[in-house]
C-alpha cells in the first residue's frame, strides 16, 4: 500500500512539470532504481546522474524542440540549447 502512495504522489508532482522536466526526471528515476540494484547506494547516486543526461539526450533527440519556463511561469517552445 505504501508503495502505491509513493507513486501516485510522484506521478501528481510530474503532472505540473513541462515535457523536457519530465524526461529528466524520468531518467533520473529510472537511472536510481537501476543503479541501486546493480550497486547499491552509491551505484544509484551514480545511475541518477547518468539517467538524467540520458533524459535530456532522449528529449533533445526527439524534435530538437525544448519546453522551458520563462520567469513569469509561462511555458514556451524553442529549440533545445
Amino acid at each position: 500500500m505504501r508503495s502505491i502512495v509513493i507513486a501516485a504522489v510522484a506521478a501528481l508532482a510530474l503532472t505540473g512539470c513541462t515535457t523536457t522536466e519530465k524526461d529528466v526526471a524520468i531518467g533520473t528515476a529510472t537511472g536510481a532504481v537501476v543503479g541501486g540494484i546493480v550497486g547499491g547506494g552509491r551505484g544509484a547516486v551514480i545511475g541518477a546522474g547518468a539517467g538524467a543526461l540520458g533524459g535530456l539526450l532522449v528529449r533533445n533527440l526527439r524534435n530538437g524542440y525544448c519546453e522551458y519556463r520563462d520567469r513569469h511561469g509561462r511555458i514556451y517552445t524553442a529549440r533545445c540549447n
